[in-house]
């Protein structure tokens, strides 16, 4: 009899073993399938909505902004039309502050950001990013007529119009450049026409669109820097096959000149990453 109970033990311990590994296999397995679907479902939902929320600012020029009849428009508002498009919908912009801009994608009030978001090793660990779409870094600027300063080494003992705030500051005292302080770029460049400051540097963008809306500004561009900081489109972590899709649409737009033609109407120029 013990005998027997024993065995009858032994049985129901293996059953029991057999059930939770099945039931583990199972778990398993939906966990894979969750993990799956979580990636696509981003994707499937903007397909099925026909629509592609998109996160901007709206008041940072030429990038997102309002033009004279209140119309959003931009470099980036263009861009994120024009992947949305060939996503098979339509882009519908919601206008946040920059600060709030990463909150509001965590909590799911858009599914993509068009912003200049710069792509750095702290936002990859808690973002996706599309391939990048624009890139940009530093110019020295001088007057048209300068003809000492050719390169940022040149600085050293010339005078700079510099924001006392930004990096570029900062790049302009590493180059021994005595700098007058300055509220924004338009003042240091009218400080350059007028022969009152050497030079200023600034971002590649701020001085293209400037020369875009000021063709005959007395300002040239004396060196820059090699290489710059790209910007992609942002998205929350695992976004899985609308990122993919995003970055198949950016490389279309490269590959037919679509991009090109973007670029041309608000920098003059292609800015795309070289």
């Amino acid at each position: 009899m013990k005998k027997m109970v024993a065995l009858l033990s032994l049985l129901l311990a293996f059953t029991v073993v057999l059930t939770a590994c099945g039931t583990n296999t199972k778990n398993e397995a939906n966990d894979n399938d969750n993990k799956s679907s979580s990636q696509e479902s981003l994707y499937d939902k903007v397909k099925k909505d026909g629509v592609l929320t998109v996160g901007t600012e709206g008041t940072y020029p030429p990038f997102t902004f309002h033009d004279d009849s209140d119309k959003l428009t931009g470099f980036d508002v263009e861009i994120a039309k024009e992947v949305a498009k060939r996503l098979g919908v339509k882009a519908e912009f919601k206008e946040t502050q920059w600060d709030g801009m990463f909150a509001g994608l965590d909590a799911k009030r858009f599914d993509m950001i068009a912003n200049q978001v710069g792509i750095d090793e702290d936002r990859q660990k808690k973002y996706d990013f599309s391939d990048p779409y624009i890139q940009s870094g530093a110019v020295l600027l001088v007057h048209k007529d300068n003809s000492d300063i050719k390169s940022f080494d040149d600085l050293k003992g010339k005078t700079s119009a510099q924001s006392l705030t930004s990096n570029y500051n900062d790049l302009a005292k590493s180059h021994g450049a005595e700098v007058t302080g300055i509220e924004g770029f338009s003042q240091s460049v009218q400080l350059i026409g007028s022969k009152r400051v050497d030079a200023t540097i600034n971002d590649k963008l701020s001085y293209l669109d400037y020369k875009k809306q000021h063709p005959d500004a007395p300002i040239k561009v004396a060196d820059e820097e090699e290489s710059g900081v790209a910007s992609g489109l942002m998205f929350r972590k695992d976004s899985g096959k609308l990122v993919e899709e995003v970055n198949k649409a950016l490389k279309a737009m490269k590959d037919d000149g679509t991009y090109a033609k973007i670029s041309d109407k608000w920098f003059g120029e292609d800015v795309s990453p070289k």
